[in-house]
C-alpha cells in the first residue's frame, strides 16, 4: 500500500500494522522495511503537487509517520537499522530520475543520519549520497562550463583596459586555456539536480553544526570524500561539500581535511595520481579558505616545502616531467598558494627566516621546477616574489630568465587533461550553492598582490565598484558578475602555444582591491 495516496485514519492504521507484524516475527521484519523504505518517494503523479502548500502538508503527514515508525522498530526490533542499511540503497534512485524524487530521497536519508539510530547508519547514508552527489557530477561534460577566453592565461583579471588592448596584445582564443563559464549549465538537468541535492546537504550540514553533531559526521565526510570524490577523474562541483563542511568548523574540520590530504601527499604507499589529486586540493584549499587563518596556512605550506626539499636531497637528476611528476605537483602548489597568500604570509615572522632559503634551493636544483610548471602559475609566483624583494642576491634563478623564456617542459608536464592543471576549488558555478560557498570564499579578485602597491591610489570610483561586489556577495545577480569575478580556469583543452611569454603574464593594471589585510 503507498500511504501517499491514503487518508490519516488509514495511514495511521498501516503504520501500526507495519510495526505488529514486523514485532511479531523476523520473517517479516525485511517485508516490512520495503514498505516503508518503498514512502519515501512520492508516487510519480505526486510530484508535481508537492510544489503546493497541500504536497508540503501530506509530504509531512507521510513522512514523519514512515521515520517514527523506524524508530519504534529499532527499539522492538535491534537488528532492524541494519538491515535497513541495504534495502534504502538498493532503493536508492537512479540519478536520471526525477529532481524531487532525487531531492525528497536525499532528504530522508539525511533524516536517517540525524535519528536515534543514526550511527548505526550514519556511514552508509552519508557514504550513498556522496555517490548519488558524483554521479550527477560525471554526467556534466567539461564541454557545457568551459568556454574560449580572449585575454589571459590561468589567472582572468579584471582588466580596466581590456577593451582598448589591441589585437597583437591578444592571443588567438584557441591557443589559451578555457575559462570556466555557467553559461553553458543553464537548461543542464543534471547540474540542476546537483544544485538541489548539494544545498539539501549544506542545509544538512548546517543543522549539524547548529546541534554540535558536525565533527562526527565530518567523520564519515572524510571517509566518503577519500573514497569517492578524490578519486573522481577532476570532479566539477561534489567537492563543495567538504569545503563548506569545513568554513563551518575551520579549527576542527578544516584542519582535519588539510592533514588527510597533507599525509596522502607524503605518503609514498599511494598511488601517483592520487598524491597528485591530493596536493591539487590541498593547494586550491589553502588558497580559496577565507576562513583560513594565516599561521594554518604557513604551516602546512612549511610541511609542503619540507618534502620537496627532501625530494630535492635526494635526486640528483634533470628535468624529467614524468618520472618526478609529484615533486613538480608539490612545487606548483607551493607556488599557487605563494600567488593567493603572499602578502600574508611574509608578515608571518618565521617565514622568511625558515622558508625562503628551502624555496631557492628547490626552485634553483637541476630539477628545475620553474620550468616544468604552468608558466601562468610560475609567471604570477615570480612577479610577486620579485615585487616582494623576497629573494636576495644569492639566489641561483634569474627572474627576468623564467619571466621571458619558454620551456617545452611545462607542456609536456601540463598538457592536456592532466591533473597538474587541475585545482578543485576553482569558484562555484552551480547557482544555489554558491550562495553558501560565496561568503567564506577567496577570489582572485579580492588579492592584493605584492607588485600592486602602487595602484592603490586609483580613483574613488573604481574602489566603490569593488567595495560593492566584496561586501554584498548575497545581493547581486551572480550571472551578471561572471566575467567581473576574477577567476583561475582549470583543465585546458589546449596546450599553450608557447611557454613563457607576454600573454601568459599577468595585466599591469588591475582594479585595486578592497579585500581584508588578510588576504
Amino acid at each position: 500500500m503507498n500511504m501517499w495516496s491514503c487518508r490519516i485514519d488509514v495511514m495511521d492504521a498501516l503504520i501500526e500494522l507495519i510495526i505488529s507484524l514486523a514485532a511479531s516475527s523476523g520473517k517479516y521484519v525485511d517485508s516490512c522495511l520495503e514498505m516503508l523504505v518503498g514512502n519515501f518517494t512520492p508516487p510519480s503523479s505526486m510530484i508535481e503537487f508537492l510544489k503546493q502548500p497541500r504536497g508540503i502538508s501530506i509530504k509531512y503527514q507521510v513522512l514523519s509517520r514512515v521515520h517514527s515508525s523506524l524508530e519504534v522498530l529499532a527499539d522492538l526490533v535491534p537488528i532492524s537499522p541494519m538491515r535497513l542499511l541495504p534495502i534504502v540503497i538498493q532503493r536508492k534512485p537512479h540519478y536520471t530520475s526525477k529532481e524531487a524524487s532525487l531531492v525528497v530521497y536525499a532528504e530522508n536519508m539525511l533524516k536517517l543520519e540525524s535519528c536515534i539510530f543514526g550511527e548505526l547508519v550514519r556511514s552508509t547514508m552519508i557514504s550513498g549520497l556522496i555517490d548519488l552527489l558524483v554521479d550527477l557530477d560525471v554526467e556534466i561534460g567539461w564541454d557545457d562550463i568551459l568556454h574560449d577566453d580572449s585575454t589571459k592565461g590561468i589567472f582572468n583579471m579584471e582588466l580596466e583596459d581590456i577593451d582598448e588592448a589591441s589585437d597583437d596584445e591578444l592571443m588567438d582564443s584557441s591557443e589559451l586555456p578555457r575559462e570556466l563559464s555557467r553559461k553553458g549549465l543553464v537548461g543542464n538537468l543534471f547540474a540542476e539536480k546537483l544544485d538541489n541535492l548539494m544545498v539539501v546537504v549544506f542545509e544538512h550540514l548546517n543543522s549539524c553544526e547548529e546541534g554540535g553533531r558536525l565533527n562526527e559526521v565530518f567523520g564519515n565526510l572524510l571517509q566518503s570524500f577519500q573514497k569517492t570524490v578524490l578519486t573522481a577523474y577532476k570532479s566539477k562541483f561534489s567537492q563543495f561539500i567538504m569545503f563548506y563542511a569545513c568554513a563551518l568548523d575551520p579549527e576542527n574540520c578544516g584542519s582535519r581535511f588539510t592533514k588527510m590530504l597533507l599525509d596522502i601527499f607524503v605518503c609514498n604507499t599511494h598511488p601517483p595520481i592520487l598524491r597528485m589529486s591530493a596536493v591539487a586540493y590541498l593547494a586550491s584549499y589553502l588558497s580559496r579558505g577565507k576562513f583560513l587563518s594565516t599561521s594554518s596556512i604557513a604551516k602546512t605550506l612549511k610541511s609542503l616545502v619540507q618534502w620537496c626539499l627532501d625530494y630535492c636531497n635526494s635526486h640528483e637528476g634533470e628535468i624529467n616531467p614524468k618520472a618526478h611528476r609529484i615533486f613538480y605537483s608539490g612545487c606548483q602548489a607551493i607556488m599557487y598558494v605563494l600567488c593567493f597568500r603572499m602578502r600574508s604570509l611574509v608578515g608571518v615572522p618565521w617565514f622568511k627566516s625558515q622558508l625562503l632559503v628551502p624555496i631557492n634551493l628547490i626552485l634553483s636544483h637541476n630539477l628545475s621546477p620553474l620550468k616544468v610548471c604552468l608558466p601562468s602559475i610560475v609567471t604570477e609566483f615570480l612577479r610577486q616574489s620579485k615585487a616582494a624583494d623576497l629573494f636576495t642576491s644569492s639566489e641561483k634563478f634569474n627572474f627576468d630568465e623564467y619571466l621571458e623564456s619558454e620551456s617545452e617542459f611545462s607542456k609536456a608536464f601540463g598538457g592536456m587533461e592532466r591533473l597538474d592543471m587541475f585545482f578543485p576549488f576553482d569558484p562555484c558555478l552551480l547557482k544555489r550553492s554558491d550562495s553558501f560557498i560565496r561568503p567564506n570564499y577567496v577570489y582572485w579578485s579580492m588579492v592584493r598582490p605584492t607588485y600592486n602597491d602602487e595602484e592603490e591610489d586609483s580613483s574613488d570610483e573604481e574602489v566603490e565598484v569593488n567595495t560593492e561586489i566584496e561586501g554584498n556577495h548575497e545581493d547581486f545577480d551572480i550571472d551578471e558578475f561572471d566575467n567581473a569575478l576574477n577567476q583561475m580556469s582549470i583543465t585546458p583543452k589546449n596546450r599553450f602555444a608557447g611557454g613563457f611569454n607576454e600573454h601568459l603574464r599577468m595585466p599591469s593594471r588591475i582594479r585595486p582591491s578592497t579585500s581584508p589585510e588578510s588576504l
